[in-house]
């Protein structure tokens, strides 16, 4: 935590508000005592973004249509070892 005097903070401000914007807290004193202290704003959450709802894409693209086993095993033997 930084330490600025009030006669710091009114001839150098620009420096006291680097001090804030990189994240510390400083204490303003006035005679040797704390009188002030000044800090970033708090950090706000990130708002969780909404996922898509993919089951519910696919059913409205498919229709609920299943694929069998049947299929998939003639489609895997017919690619098996072309890569």
């Amino acid at each position: 935590m930084k330490t600025a005097s009030i006669r710091q903070v009114r001839h150098e401000f620009n420096m006291v508000l680097d001090w804030i914007d990189a994240g510390e807290q400083v204490e303003i004193s006035k005679r040797g005592k704390v009188v002030a202290l000044l800090s970033p704003p708090p950090m706000k959450t990130p708002r969780s973004r909404k996922r898509p709802d993919f089951a519910a894409r696919l059913k409205l693209r498919d229709g609920g249509r299943v694929i069998s086993l049947g299929v998939v095993d003639e489609i895997l033997a017919e690619s098996k070892g072309s890569y």
